[in-house]
């Protein structure tokens, strides 16, 4: 299993919380790539939800994690 910013990305916009099989069908539906769907499905399921794409990808980059200021925009 991968991430990148660009498969990340598709999951911004997904209903949170959400559980794994939630997460695969609005992959599916949105029409995320199919590396976006296989990453979901090898996610460990203790039948919690995910709260956010940071219990997926623990490295998923913030705004904080970004050194610009959005005031001078």
């Amino acid at each position: 299993m991968y991430w990148t910013l660009e498969l990340a990305s598709y999951l911004e916009d997904a209903p949170w919380p959400a559980s794994k099989d939630e997460l695969i069908d609005y992959s599916i539906r949105s029409g995320a790539p199919l590396e976006v769907v296989e990453n979901l499905q090898e996610l460990e399921d203790d039948g919690n939800p995910f709260e956010n794409i940071e219990e997926i990808w623990p490295d998923y980059p913030t705004k904080e994690d970004f050194f610009f200021n959005e005031d001078e925009y």
